[in-house]
């Protein structure tokens, strides 16, 4: 009998081609379903996530479904994934789910962190983890007003990269606020859903507005634009975290 499994999983995306199978890339989803497919012996298990991830990017609370024919219990599951997992993955939580359960199609709303490192000369243990500003302090006031544009929901075409192949480009951003840590600056950002790199290029056009290359106000005509080419650059991948992926309960 097949039970259908929800896994919460965790990854340092640096030496990552990001989460999809890619032909001759190393990938989340290719490591896990190498040792599923182990752990059945042969027989190919496909895992389904929330969403994709892309190169070096991270995650601390993605969440994947795979169906498994397997008699393990419950308790041991995650550590018999762990065991034979890369140590740049781990299972933190699996729990089973009913066979309606799917992990992108159920999903809720989502949360994402970027971080950006503040500090004049970036820490080395750092470099893979945090977006270095070379000792740059953004005006915070500045971003949290044009943030303020972005809340509530809109067509969010200026937030998307160019190749994207989704049509309907309606969100709802329920909340975006920042956090200092130290001399890291946080950027937190939830959501219904969101764009192919929506979540980097705001950080990225947020930024333009904390070192005053642009204007909190430009945030509304940006929007209203429609226009990818109108908004800041992408903000690099290191700093990106898929934090917490929500279901409705």
């Amino acid at each position: 009998m097949k039970r259908r499994m929800k896994a919460t999983i965790a990854y340092d995306g640096t030496n990552f081609s990001g989460y999809q199978v890619q032909p001759k890339q190393r990938t989340v989803q290719q490591e896990i379903e190498k040792v599923l497919t182990k752990m059945h012996k042969g027989e190919i298990v496909h895992v389904t996530a929330s969403g994709r991830t892309d190169a070096r990017v991270h995650a601390t609370g993605q969440v994947i479904h795979f169906d498994t024919t397997l008699s393990i219990p419950l308790d041991r599951y995650a550590r018999a994934l762990n065991v034979q997992l890369p140590r740049d993955i781990r299972v933190v939580n699996i729990e089973e789910v009913s066979d309606d359960f799917h992990s992108r199609y159920s999903v809720h709303g989502k949360r994402y962190r970027y971080i950006w490192s503040c500090e004049e000369i970036q820490s080395p243990f750092r470099r893979f983890y945090a977006t270095p500003t070379n000792g740059v302090k953004p005006d915070v006031k500045a971003m949290e007003e044009a943030a303020q544009y972005i809340l509530g929901t809109h067509d969010f075409s200026c937030f998307c990269a160019a190749n994207t192949s989704v049509q309907d480009k309606v969100r709802t951003v329920s909340f975006l606020a920042f956090e200092w840590h130290g001399e890291e600056l946080n950027m937190v950002i939830e959501g219904n859903g969101f764009l192919y790199n929506m979540v980097r290029i705001i950080a990225g056009t947020l930024w333009e507005v904390g070192i005053a290359k642009r204007q909190p106000c430009e945030l509304a005509e940006i929007i209203a634009s429609l226009d990818r080419g109108n908004a800041g650059k992408t903000a690099l991948p290191q700093g990106l975290y898929l934090e917490n992926v929500h279901y409705e309960d």
